[in-house]
């Protein structure tokens, strides 16, 4: 897999990023000047354009814009964002195909460049030659281009359509050769909006939702998700036709990954552990450590993969890398067979956004095109690629009036408009749920007959000459809803994702509504619920594979889902990446797991587990994937501690936590502590209405003990204070050991102080356990065990919660320490 360097992807972030900001400035200025939001055309305006505008504004409806304030006045936001996307997308779509010599002249059938698409524009008036190679693009493309798409229509100014030019002609020829250029293409364009969105510190609704869940997934977690999944069921196979000797003897998983590999399919990734299989059945045997997954289908035309938040399509594309040369070995298939039966059988992508469903699309159109061999651009089957996120946007008569619109049959509208209502009913908050939401909801299959009968009615009343542009729209939209619905009522062996993270605090009200009602034990976090629902697209047997934060494996929160999911699937393969996964991300944002946990459960079952988070960078985390030491444990061994966490490595302690004798607090913060905090020394005295504010330490166990809050914690000007949080209520005024939060550890010992965020205290609910909890804490025994829990050491009140403790034999150890107990720190 060729993939961008870090300096030319700098490069096509800027040139992304300005692109953006230039294609929405020409857009919204095109679009005023057609009068989009006005309620009355321009007096000027001739008779083509007042078309233009009523199919835009029909379109800028379906899209979602409102009504404004005057009569008869729109927004027209979502279709400003909408043509920006489509005109620059096009551009670019057409160096892409121009750089892999696959821009096609329709009418020769021939691949051309972009000079002599400058030397054909000449011939057309109406078109330049960015105008000529993006026409050629659509046509190529019609799942990724609507044809006669009313926001295609509109012509941007010169100084708008010279500034793109420029733009999409600066970026280098190695940009449209390597493989992730795609995925790197969609989160740049979204950088600013995600960056605004995040600044106003507003709760994410539907038009956040896609710009701030967008994360591009590293390709080197795309390969090792694939290899232990799909690569672990051909290698299971391959191994059956290998000797005996093959499989005990071989010394390294290097000769195992050798002997099942595919030209084109390494298997880098794959990992094997040698088992033994019981008493007296002979040497132990290698297998693939996630399993042989016995439950998928024997013949790899039956086998549907689905990623349901597809993005710009990166899964789907390096599984068409595997399955390809897949099917040529097991069924004789060309290559050009293999990759249209791929697409055609294998392949199914969901995504909340259409414009990460165009991406997608391309890039799945470009990898077969590319493909050696394939025999380069020709007409591809149906792709199995859906927009989970629209919505009808329309009263539920108008949506039903499509039944009529479609077909003149009373009997076939009557079952047509109970279609409607039900598509009406569970779409309309698409933009907002997009994969949430679930078809089998319904009481009653969806479409009376089968779904290519009613696209092709959805099709008809979309071609319909007497249909008004608000019922074209509204056609237009049924197709791809129905498309989508019929994909989410879908079964699938295998569901690989990179799930969004947003956690509840950041969810609007709509958003945190359906996941507490629908995903009760998974609520706190869209990454949970995703994971939810991925089982739930499963079919029996089946396996979802997923990127996924780590702190559901151990925050209290998450028991019930971890206790659920333990004792009802089957745990194949868990890689703890810790911090620094995501070359895009610094610091400690994202601390991801790659989980691969299938929809059954086994009565006796191994998960084998890896851990990487030593490692500093993405790069390095990427080469230890392949050769960390990976170990297995009875899953049914992490359901006997109280806390049921979940580690890479040995199940944590049956006996008893730290939790089960003490109580933690989350600290708090003023939202501006040069202004209410201060050094005690600066006042002659400390009074009453001061509070004592604990800090980290800096030096000793004694430190961190300068500062006093100068206002009563109730007091106005806090509550009111942008950013202020005063928590930890429940151990204050109590003893206990507190430690600081980050990656040293020290511990020092609390007196009840109000303390700050960056400090945690631990209060034993019995006083008398303080020597030993600060025995435990000062202990090589609470790092590992905290280092278990977080790999990165940063301490939470949920890391504590999850780490062993034995009052017993902490208190002995305690005595010995201290034979004449632990000094006070201060009155």
């Amino acid at each position: 897999m060729m993939t961008l360097s870090a300096d030319l992807r700098r490069r096509l972030e800027r040139t992304v990023m300005q692109a953006r900001d230039v294609a929405e400035t020409g857009a919204r200025a095109a679009l005023e000047a057609l009068a989009v939001a006005e309620a009355q055309p321009y007096e000027h305006m001739d008779g083509a354009q007042r078309a233009l505008r009523l199919r835009l504004r029909a379109h800028a409806r379906q899209l979602g814009d409102r009504l404004g304030a005057a009569a008869g006045a729109r927004s027209i936001d979502h279709v400003v964002y909408e043509c920006a996307f489509e005109h620059w997308h096009g551009m670019l779509f057409a160096r892409f195909l121009a750089e892999n010599h696959l821009l096609i002249e329709p009418e020769l059938g021939i691949a051309v460049t972009l000079a002599e698409c400058a030397e054909l524009a000449q011939e057309e008036q109406d078109a330049d030659q960015w105008t000529l190679a993006a026409r050629f693009a659509q046509r190529m493309l019609p799942q990724v281009f609507r044809p006669e798409h009313p926001a295609c229509a509109v012509r941007l100014a010169r100084e708008h359509r010279l500034a793109l030019e420029r733009l999409v002609e600066s970026l280098p020829a190695e940009v449209f050769a390597a493989d992730d250029s795609l995925g790197w293409v969609y989160q740049f364009w979204q950088s600013g909006r995600k960056a605004d969105v995040n600044r106003s510190e507003v709760k994410i609704g539907a038009d956040e939702l896609a710009a701030v869940t967008q994360l591009f997934t590293e390709p080197y977690m795309v390969s090792f998700l694939l290899d232990n999944s799909l690569g672990a069921w051909w290698a299971a196979r391959r191994l059956t036709d290998l000797n005996e000797a093959a499989l005990t003897d071989a010394g390294t998983e290097s000769e195992l990954r050798r002997a099942v590999a595919l030209p084109g399919v390494p298997l880098d990734y794959l990992r094997f552990v040698r088992r033994d299989e019981g008493e007296g059945t002979g040497p132990a045997r290698w297998r693939p450590a996630a399993g042989a997954f016995d439950r998928w289908p024997e013949q790899l035309g039956d086998l549907k993969v689905l990623d349901p938040c597809c993005g710009s399509g990166h899964f789907l594309v390096a599984a068409l890398a595997m399955l390809v040369p897949m099917r040529m070995e097991s069924e004789g298939l060309t290559e050009r067979a293999a990759v249209d039966a791929v697409l055609r059988d294998n392949l199914h992508g969901l995504e909340l956004d259409p414009r990460c469903v165009e991406l997608a699309a391309f890039a799945l159109a470009l990898a077969a095109w590319r493909w050696p061999g394939a025999g380069g651009y020709r007409p591809l089957p149906t792709l199995n690629v859906a927009c989970s996120g629209l919505a009808p946007n329309a009263a539920k008569e108008e949506w039903s009036a499509l039944a009529e619109q479609a077909t003149g049959d009373a009997v076939l509208s009557e079952q047509l408009r109970g279609s409607l209502d039900a598509l009406h009913d569970l779409f309309r908050q698409a933009p907002l749920l997009g994969s949430l939401i679930d078809p089998r909801t319904l009481k009653r299959e969806l479409f009376q007959g089968d779904y290519e009968s009613v696209q092709a009615l959805f099709a008809a009343a979309a071609a319909s000459e007497r249909a008004t542009f608000e019922q074209t729209e509204r056609a237009v939209a049924a197709q791809g809803i129905a498309r989508a619905a019929e994909l989410l009522a879908g079964r699938y062996h295998l569901v690989i994702t990179n799930v969004p993270y947003l956690v509840r605090r950041k969810q609007d009200e709509k958003l945190r509504a359906f996941c507490e009602s629908r995903y009760p034990s998974a609520k706190s976090d869209l990454a949970t619920v995703f994971l939810e629902r991925a089982l739930s697209l499963c079919d029996d047997g089946g396996t979802a594979t997923l990127v996924m934060p780590q702190n559901w494996l151990f925050l209290s929160s998450y028991r019930k889902l971890r206790t659920r999911l333990l004792k009802t699937e089957t745990w194949h393969l868990l890689a703890r990446l810790g911090p620094g996964a995501f070359e895009t991300i610094s610091g400690e944002v994202v601390k991801a797991i790659l989980l691969t946990i299938g929809r059954h459960r086994l009565a006796r079952h191994d998960l084998y587990g890896l851990d990487v988070a030593a490692s500093p960078t993405a790069n390095q985390k990427a080469k230890q994937l392949s050769t960390a030491e990976i170990a297995g444990y009875q899953q049914q061994e992490y359901l006997r501690n109280p806390q049921i966490v979940i580690s890479s490595g040995r199940p944590p302690a049956s006996g008893m936590l730290l939790a089960d004798v003490a109580d933690f607090g989350k600290g708090s913060t003023t939202g501006d502590a040069p202004r209410f905090l201060s050094c005690f020394w600066e006042f002659p005295e400390v009074a009453s209405h001061h509070v004592l504010w604990l800090n980290s330490p800096s030096e000793h166990a004694w430190s961190g003990r300068t500062q006093i809050c100068k206002v009563p914690l109730n007091h106005d000007d806090l509550s009111v204070q942008r950013g202020c949080w005063i928590r930890g209520q429940g151990v204050f005024g109590r003893a206990g050991v507190a430690v600081n939060k980050m990656q040293r550890l020290e511990p020092f010992l609390y007196a009840g102080e109000v303390f700050d965020d960056n400090v945690c205290p631990i209060a034993p609910k019995d006083a008398g356990l303080i020597p030993a909890v600060w025995s435990y804490v000062q202990s090589a025994h609470y790092h590992d065990d905290v280092r278990s829990v977080d790999q990165a050491l940063k301490v939470t009140a949920g890391t504590l919660t999850a780490v062993p403790f034995d009052p017993d034999h902490w208190t002995e150890v305690a005595a010995e320490q201290y034979p004449n107990g632990l000094p006070l720190p201060y009155t």
